[in-house]
């Protein structure tokens, strides 16, 4: 197959069901921490079946690239010292932020499973009010990481008195992994799964004193 194939008018398809292979497989199977012979197979209904992720198929058109990326990313969503809603709230916000549709509707899902509702959803696409303690830190942090690229040293310190080492960072790799993620997708055109949430409108800009 040439490395080319599958580009249509704009973006990547997802691979169809006579297009994975071995090699496919086995990229997957680094995600779900399973040997290629016992990952879900496309079509088979299961709940990792592959045909049920257009990001699965696309990735795949990389094999090398998506195994190995995917050891890391599975860290991140199985294993990172990081707890689920400080990492899903830093995900949506980097969703929000950068405009990926895609990456916000599979983690509002995700979110909603853990323990964020779905009106702090709707808040965090409307900023940071009405969230505090850790949650508004995390939020802060996040949003510094994509202005300025760090975090600030006003908020540095305060953060790291409520995040140990690993959390923190943990936070940083998961804010620049979504961001690259959402750059992906958004290049490739990924469509929204059905019946995932729509991304937000970006908050209105602030309004200077008159």
């Amino acid at each position: 197959m040439n490395a080319s194939d599958g580009a249509g008018d704009l973006g990547l398809r997802p691979l169809a069901a006579d297009e994975w292979g071995d090699e496919e497989y086995a990229a997957y199977g680094s995600l779900l921490r399973m040997p290629s012979d016992r990952v879900p197979r496309f079509g088979s209904g299961h709940m990792y079946d592959p045909e049920r992720f257009s990001v699965v198929g696309t990735f795949v058109r990389h094999p090398a690239l998506a195994e190995a990326f995917w050891g890391f990313n599975g860290y991140q969503l199985q294993r990172s010292s990081l707890p689920l809603r400080w990492r899903e709230l830093a995900i949506l916000r980097v969703a929000h932020q950068r405009r990926s549709a895609y990456e916000w509707g599979q983690h509002v899902k995700i979110a909603l499973d853990g323990d964020i509702t779905a009106a702090e959803i709707d808040q965090l696409a409307l900023g940071n009010a009405g969230f505090d303690g850790t949650d508004r830190l995390v939020l802060e942090a996040t949003d510094e990481l994509l202005v300025d690229g760090r975090i600030s040293d006003d908020l540095l310190p305060r953060i790291e008195a409520q995040l140990d080492t690993h959390q923190m960072m943990d936070l940083v790799f998961v804010v620049g992994t979504y961001s690259m993620l959402a750059m992906a997708f958004e290049t490739w055109r990924l469509t929204p799964e059905p019946g995932t949430a729509p991304l937000p409108p970006p908050p209105p800009p602030a309004t200077a004193p008159a």
